[in-house]
């Protein structure tokens, strides 16, 4: 089931010269007295349009999205079912019902990641550049409101995945087959023109204990030999 909010596009600069459109991509669950709200009222001030995958909701997440996203475009798309279980073809979803909008960058975030600032001021400086395709982030474990973790079990940081992404028509994507831990852009994404950027990106995920626990018990389930990710870590998540 879904639904569309249809409202003015957002498509041109004051100025009224063309700018290329920015598309959030998003998957959010139960998301609605977590971080939601706060993710949405910062990243409205620079995206063009919203595509959200609501997995399987029992909460009102996908109301939230529409009243804080209200006079942008956003289209909900509900699976009855929640597809996490098997990541890949969730990923896989939410790439094909993104491109259905016909975007030209796609943005990448959960509903607990967040840039720090400065990326609302530069963000359409970095998708202007022409010889850029695809733009690589470090996300960063907070533990608490202002720190991150950081130790042998909790280095995200220290590497760059791809969030911001161009649409290229034809591009065929290779996809990592893997139930967990899949990646949310295909494989082969790293054969288009890309940068790193020092802007840095903040994950809530993990700051509240009863978040960590839920967390914990759901990678317990569903990889509890740690085939697709590290059991030392999630029996380090209280650490």
């Amino acid at each position: 089931m879904e639904f569309l909010d249809r409202t003015d596009k957002r498509g041109a600069s004051p100025s009224g010269a063309s700018r290329p459109k920015l598309t959030l991509s998003m998957v959010i669950k139960n998301e609605s007295d977590r971080y939601l709200r706060k993710v949405l009222e910062e990243i409205r001030d620079y995206i063009d349009e919203a595509v959200i995958i609501d997995d399987g909701s029992t909460d009102d997440s996908a109301e939230v999205c529409s009243e804080v996203l209200k006079g942008i475009p956003v289209r909900n798309i509900r699976n009855d079912v929640s597809k996490f279980s098997n990541e890949i073809e969730l990923r896989k979803q939410q790439w094909s019902e993104t491109v259905k909008s016909n975007p030209e960058w796609i943005l990448n975030l959960d509903a607990d990641e967040m840039f720090e600032k400065r990326f609302k001021e530069v963000v359409r400086q970095l998708i202007s550049d022409q010889e850029v395709d695809v733009y690589c982030f470090r996300l960063y474990d907070f533990w608490n409101e202002t720190h991150y973790r950081e130790d042998e079990y909790w280095c995200a940081h220290r590497y760059y995945r791809p969030f911001l992404v161009r649409y290229r028509e034809g591009f065929e994507c290779k996809w990592n087959d893997r139930p967990q831990h899949c990646g949310r852009f295909a494989e082969n994404v790293f054969e288009l023109p890309h940068k790193l950027s020092d802007i840095r990106l903040k994950h809530l995920g993990w700051v509240k204990e009863e978040d960590r626990m839920a967390k914990f018990k759901r990678y317990q389930e569903l990889d509890p030999e740690g085939t697709y990710g590290s059991t030392e870590q999630l029996f380090k998540h209280s650490g």
